[in-house]
């Protein structure tokens, strides 16, 4: 696989990385500016959710830039180790539905709850 056919994938590899938590120091500089961005528009729509909006669009900076590190490694790896990704892929998803569906259940459950209800009587 020449530079031209590595380029693209390692672009969006380099974009996923200055988005992910990974890159602790990009916070300050990218993801909370776009973050607040985001719940400026957001709040424009509806003034009170500016707070939420903010988080959301900090998790989504997060979360996009884990996608992009994702789909960037695969396009430079070979493809024979794209179809053991395709298996890895598909038993990841199948756990983290099995961890939301048990935080869910806890939740219910009212094992997991805000702090201050703990000590509620």
């Amino acid at each position: 696989m020449g530079l031209k056919e590595k380029f693209p994938g390692g672009v969006l590899t380099f974009v996923g990385f200055m988005l992910s938590p990974l890159s602790w120091w990009n916070d300050a500089f990218v993801n909370l500016p776009l973050a607040y961005a985001f719940a400026w528009v957001v709040s424009r729509l509806y003034h009170p959710v500016f707070g939420p909006a903010l988080i959301v669009g900090y998790w989504l900076t997060n979360l996009l830039g884990f996608i992009l590190m994702h789909k960037g490694l695969r396009a430079l790896l070979s493809p024979e180790e794209k179809a053991a990704c395709k298996q890895e892929w598909k038993k990841d998803v199948i756990v983290s539905l099995l961890y939301t569906a048990l935080l869910v259940v806890l939740i219910k459950l009212k094992i997991l709850q805000p702090f201050e209800d703990y000590f509620k009587s």
